[in-house]
């Protein structure tokens, strides 16, 4: 692959644009010491903001009105299911949950439902309110995050979200200091190494530019938290994942959802990711130190 420099001195991995809101051009910059993309230039504040003012952002709304919308939520229901597993899975006396841009709710309701104390932290006011109805008002602003107690949750949730965030050094430090002695960071993210992104290049949907502003390997979050010492304890693949971000790619890049071929990368790319163990998204379990 040719990479050419910008002014950061980061070579450009990928130039690509804003499918879903403002069309506009991005670079994915290299990160050698993460192994990581970056999105460049990276849209800061009140800008950034900008770029989630779309009917079509899916996890701030419960509607289904395409094939899109109802692969979406199909796939949540079975995964909700799978992430309540697993969190029971951690040992955890008090139970204790923090699901951080929590969206609508659904994944706080179903612990909550299974005896789970909850918090939850969404940043779009709309979602929130669903969520909030869905959860006897357990979800606040994102500036509500920094003012929680350190040290009182067992598990901590980030479920497609730290891409989302900025600032990473400031809030992989937030996260472990709210996360008891022990406590595990639960952490889904895509992962453009896996079949489907090297397949679609700058059509993979799952860079949705500037919204993601980072692109993480496994060795990006192994060396991210290992800096907060904080033991990867294990990664589980989302193999579903594929298959709803292969339709999103074929319609960015044939112009039209073309399920059966979008259905065949999928099934290639997790069938691949058997050998590679690249899947399309994996989650990484993180324990905290027992201090």
């Amino acid at each position: 692959m040719t990479f050419e420099l910008v002014p950061n001195n980061k070579p450009t991995y990928l130039t690509l644009k804003d499918h879903s809101v403002s069309k506009e051009e991005f670079q994915l910059l290299y990160n050698k010491a993460l192994d990581m993309l970056e999105t460049y230039p990276e849209p800061k504040g009140e800008k950034l903001s900008e770029y989630y003012k779309s009917e079509d952002y899916i996890s701030h709304t419960d509607t289904k009105r395409n094939l899109l919308e109802f692969a979406y939520h199909k796939v949540r229901a079975i995964s909700l299911k799978r992430k309540l597993k697993l969190i029971n899975s951690f040992q955890s006396e008090t139970k204790q949950l923090l699901d951080i841009g929590c969206g609508t709710g659904d994944f706080l309701q179903t612990a909550l439902n299974d005896n789970w104390n909850i918090t939850g932290i969404e940043p779009n006011e709309s979602a929130r309110q669903i969520a909030n109805s869905k959860t006897n008002n357990a979800v606040y602003e994102t500036e509500e995050l920094s003012k929680l107690k350190p040290n009182s949750f067992d598990v901590i949730t980030l479920w497609h979200v730290l891409e989302h965030l900025p600032d990473l050094e400031m809030h992989t430090a937030l996260f472990k200091s709210l996360l008891k002695p022990n406590g595990t960071l639960v952490i889904a993210v895509p992962n453009y190494k896996s079949y489907d992104a090297q397949y679609y290049k700058n059509f993979w949907a799952a860079y949705d530019v500037p919204r993601h502003l980072w692109h993480f390997s496994k060795t990006s979050i192994l060396e991210l938290f290992k800096k907060k010492s904080m033991t990867l304890e294990n990664i589980l693949p989302m193999k579903f994942d594929a298959y709803y971000v292969c339709l999103l790619s074929e319609k960015y890049k044939s112009g039209y959802m073309n399920a059966v071929k979008a259905f065949w990368i999928a099934w290639q790319s997790n069938r691949k990711a058997k050998r590679s163990k690249e899947y399309s998204s994996h989650i990484y379990m993180l324990k905290n130190a027992n201090l």
